[in-house]
């Protein structure tokens, strides 16, 4: 059975709360698991999660802050030790390949995964496979920092009903979802009659940065959209101060950018209450949630 749903493993900023882990968030997506900013204690995150570290088969690290990438070490030697059979394929910006290398080999072990690092040199374009399109857009942080953006390949999705109007029955499907046409009865009747195009769904995380024109790009008609809100408003002024984002603006960028539904994480220790968040980006987007760990969102479309 297909899963998709997005668990947080992890909310917390530059330092773990007593009820809130580092940064780390899961999407499964059908056979994909795909692993972002994985902090530190983010393997043990999945122990409470009850879910197998073995699920993640694409790593993604936003930039080279330890409490976005200190955990990558850890899953990958947790991997190897599960003798996991995929490839892992870790992305990451290109300029901080030295600490991806130190944090690979930080320790003795016998490596017997296949890791394939996927460093990214700019914005754009990632990887395009049969299943999905991956894109890097660049944030405003300080330091090189990517959001990235996964969206779903369009898919063909037949009426039911009009296939049985149709008489289109058996291997008549499969051809003619193959050759757009089929002849029923000395009737020729094409795909567009009996289907349509169902657009893939898209997820789009934005972590550490300040409002940006990248941040509106990357989740372009998103439908769920991860984003920082290290602060509330009232902080304002440290949010720029640290290159971070309150949760009025996460909702700014969400409500720009027509998303579907937001999702605030990556809270400052300061705060012990995440309602104050939902409420104050709720007045510009309504269908905001805060993140809070180990909780898990459904991930499909309506």
């Amino acid at each position: 059975m297909s899963v998709r749903d997005l668990t947080i493993l992890g909310c917390s900023s530059q330092q773990p709360t007593r009820k809130r882990n580092h940064g780390a968030y899961l999407l499964r997506w059908n056979e994909e698991g795909f692993l972002f900013d994985p902090g530190e204690g983010t393997q043990r995150q999945f122990i409470f999660a009850n879910i197998a570290p073995t699920c993640v088969n694409r790593i993604f690290v936003s930039h080279f802050h330890g409490d976005h990438c200190l955990g990558l070490g850890s899953m990958l030697m947790r991997l190897n030790l599960d003798k996991v059979t995929h490839p892992i394929h870790c992305y990451y910006p290109a300029s901080g390949q030295v600490y991806f290398d130190r944090l690979r080999y930080g320790a003795m072990y016998h490596e017997n995964i296949e890791v394939i690092p996927h460093p990214v040199k700019g914005p754009g374009v990632v990887v395009e496979d049969d299943k999905f399109t991956i894109e890097a857009f660049p944030l405003t942080h300080g330091v090189e920092n990517f959001a990235w953006r996964v969206k779903e390949k369009d898919s063909i999705k037949f009426d039911k009903q009009k296939l049985q109007e149709k008489g289109v029955v058996g291997q008549m499907v499969r051809q003619i979802e193959k050759d757009k046409k089929v002849s029923v009865g000395g009737k020729i009747v094409t795909l567009d009659e009996v289907s349509h195009l169902r657009t893939g769904d898209i997820f789009t995380i934005v972590i550490d940065t300040l409002p940006c024109q990248g941040a509106i790009d990357a989740a372009k008609n998103a439908t769920l959209l991860l984003c920082e809100s290290t602060y509330l408003d009232e902080h304002r002024h440290l949010a720029k101060e640290y290159h971070h984002m309150t949760a009025k603006q996460a909702a700014e960028i969400a409500k720009k950018a027509g998303a579907k539904e937001l999702i605030l994480t990556h809270f400052s220790a300061r705060y012990q209450d995440l309602e104050p968040f939902e409420t104050e980006a709720r007045s510009i987007f309504p269908n905001t949630f805060a993140a809070d760990d180990l909780k898990v969102f459904p991930f499909a479309k309506s």
